[in-house]
C-alpha cells in the first residue's frame, strides 16, 4: 500500500477513535484501571415507577451502545497498532497482504477475505 493511502487510513482512523471517545464519555466513564474500557452510567431520573422503568431501559441501551462502540475502539486502536508496527496490511491469519479495496473499505481488518470467509463459515 502506497504511503498517501496509508496515511489517509491513519488519519481517517484518528478521526473516528476520537468520536467514538466522545461518544462514549457523553453517558460512561472511562475505567481507571483498564485502558480503553468504559462503564456505562445509570441515569437517574426520579423515584416513580416509570421513571424507574425509563432508568432500567436507558441502561440497557446503553449497556448494548457501550460494547458496539468498545469493540470498534479495540479494533482501531489495534489497527493503529499494526501501521504503527509497519504490519498494517498483513493478514493474521496466514501473512499473506490484505487486499487495498479491503482496507479501504474497512481499514481495521486484520484478515484477508479467504482467511475471514475460513473463519466465519466455522
Amino acid at each position: 500500500m502506497d504511503k498517501t493511502k496509508l496515511e489517509k487510513i491513519k488519519k481517517d482512523l484518528l478521526v473516528r477513535k476520537e468520536q467514538i471517545e466522545k461518544d462514549l464519555s457523553s453517558f460512561a466513564k472511562e475505567d481507571k484501571f483498564i485502558k480503553n474500557n468504559y462503564r456505562s452510567e445509570f441515569p437517574d431520573y426520579g423515584d416513580k415507577e416509570d421513571e424507574n422503568a425509563g432508568e432500567i431501559a436507558q441502561y440497557t441501551d446503553n449497556l448494548s451502545i457501550e460494547f458496539s462502540l468498545e469493540k470498534t475502539l479495540k479494533d482501531i486502536n489495534k489497527a493503529l497498532e499494526r501501521i504503527e508496527k509497519g504490519t498494517y496490511g498483513i493478514c493474521n491469519y496466514c501473512g499473506k497482504e490484505i487486499s487495498e479495496e479491503r482496507l479501504m473499505a474497512r481499514p481495521v481488518s486484520s484478515a484477508c477475505v479467504e482467511c475471514k470467509e475460513k473463519l466465519t463459515s466455522q
